[in-house]
């Protein structure tokens, strides 16, 4: 009988399915009879950049040639001899949302003479495919191409995608086909598995498997602790517990993220006090320094339960010890006050994650410029608009835009339009004018056209504004930034 795959093929092409996959393969790099295995080779470039138009042709095709009886290789048929790798990658990735066209799309470029997919086109069609979770195509696609065509990233998309579905077997089971396909499963592997399982709510199916592969791959702390985070995941408390009480009877020896998992596991059920009396043990037994991720589980308990002073002392002490929580611990802080009528400590605390995340971005920026990384105007973009919306930090991001200016880089029109009113509302007119003049006296035609924006009428607008308006920090954070003006990453 034939594949699901092969039947794709025979309905796209008039070749025999067995000819057709031969084409396949040799689109994709297989080893001919006699010859080495290339797949420890590098593979084909990404080449030069795809072109934007025969990109956006193709996608339209494929969008309008989605039914089962079109004849998307016809269409496709007149594509072919401007077809390049990075094209075809490209329409890809556009396309996710188009399962079955982009599978057809696929086969029909592996099948044009000379044509070769880059290594990162199959991972997004199986991405695609196990998104829709089209599994028996794309399982039957893999299983049809030679496994000089297949890479060991695969299987953890697999493995994620399976536990997503709930469906536990069928990711064990890709886990156990992987010698097959001449990929020898690792620990690494193992831990990709047992991790899509536990955080999908299937720790069950992931303890099991551990107890009956532990004596082929061994134990350590990360799998331990990737199987107590899963108990914490399902709020077993319990379970979590026994696991790390048999880590200490094996001898294994305690980290930072093994007590976190069990923190986050105690807090999860609601035994916080034990919670606490671990991360005393973990300090003062172990001689262990917690980080930001100990501390979480305590903020999340203390929102969870509407205790704001509870999530204020937590706050207080990772400022004591220098620790910064992660954005969506904040957001959860910031509601609880924000619910709880406390709006002004709200807004202290938006201004504290606003000034240690521009910190950050300095500290970044300034690592991109040792290792010859060069900023574009995305980049430019999220600096500026930062460091514009925090309290005394105006000049730094004239600095910024300065240098964009002085590189050539032609700036967001509304970056010009957010320095521009948040120098007039600090009444800085010279400043503005110094910006405003550079930008004239500039090489490229298209940063001298955004002069305008800096003296258009909105700004007469603005400057009568009161310009001993405190701006707070919270008039253009990032997410309003990217809707209201669609900055790219």
């Amino acid at each position: 009988m034939q594949s699901a795959a092969a039947r794709l093929l025979a309905a796209t092409s008039p070749r025999s399915p067995r000819t057709h996959l031969l084409l396949l393969g040799r689109g994709l790099c297989s080893a001919s009879p006699g010859q080495p295995d290339p797949r420890p080779g590098p593979g084909p470039g990404p080449g030069p950049d795809p072109d934007p138009q025969l990109v956006g042709a193709l996608c339209r095709v494929l969008s309008d040639f989605r039914g089962p009886r079109h004849d998307l290789r016809a269409a496709l048929h007149a594509f072919a001899p401007r077809l390049t790798p990075a094209a075809a990658a490209a329409v890809l990735r556009r396309c996710r949302n188009l399962p079955v066209p982009s599978l057809r799309f696929f086969l029909f470029a592996a099948a044009v003479p000379g044509f070769t997919h880059l290594p990162d086109s199959l991972l997004v069609l199986a991405g695609s495919l196990a998104g829709a979770r089209l599994f028996p195509l794309l399982r039957s696609l893999l299983s049809d191409l030679p496994r000089s065509a297949l890479s060991r990233d695969l299987f953890p998309l697999l493995f994620r995608s399976y536990a997503r579905a709930s469906l536990p077997d069928d990711a064990i089971r890709a886990f156990s086909s992987m010698e097959g396909f001449g990929f020898p499963p690792t620990v690494a592997d193992l831990h990709s598995l047992l991790f899509a399982l536990s955080h999908n709510g299937l720790v069950e199916h992931a303890e099991a498997f551990f107890r009956d592969s532990a004596s082929q791959f061994g134990l350590s702390a990360k799998t331990y602790t990737i199987l107590i985070s899963g108990w914490a995941v399902v709020t077993k408390p319990e379970n979590a517990r026994k696991l790390f009480d048999e880590m200490i009877e094996r001898g294994i020896e305690h980290d930072v993220p093994a007590y976190n998992a069990l923190i986050d596991a105690l807090c999860r059920g609601g035994d916080v006090a034990l919670a606490h009396e671990q991360l005393k043990d973990m300090q003062r037994r172990h001689k262990l320094v917690p980080d930001a991720a100990t501390y979480g589980p305590f903020l999340r308990s203390a929102c969870a339960s509407k205790d704001a002073r509870a999530a204020l002392r937590v706050l207080d002490r990772m400022r004591m010890h220098d620790l910064t929580p992660n954005v969506f611990t904040y957001n959860a802080v910031i509601r609880l006050l924000c619910d709880l009528g406390e709006v002004d400590e709200a807004y202290n605390i938006l201004n504290e994650m606003a000034a240690r995340r521009v910190d950050r971005a300095i500290e970044v920026w300034d690592g991109m410029e040792k290792r010859g990384f060069h900023p574009g105007a995305a980049t430019y973009a999220v600096m500026i608009h930062g460091l514009s919306c925090k309290k005394g930090r105006a000049e730094e991001a004239c600095s910024y835009f300065l240098r964009m200016v002085d590189e050539g880089i032609p700036p967001y029109q509304a970056t010009c339009q957010v320095l521009r009113d948040r120098l007039l509302r600090l009444g800085l007119r010279d400043d503005l004018e110094m910006l405003t003049d550079r930008m004239r006296r500039s090489t490229s035609c298209t940063i001298q056209d955004l002069t305008s924006i800096m003296c258009s009428k909105r700004a007469d607008e603005t400057r009568n504004m009161n310009s001993d308006h405190e701006f707070s920090g919270v008039d253009l954070d990032e997410s309003q930034w990217r809707e209201k003006w669609k900055i790219g990453d």
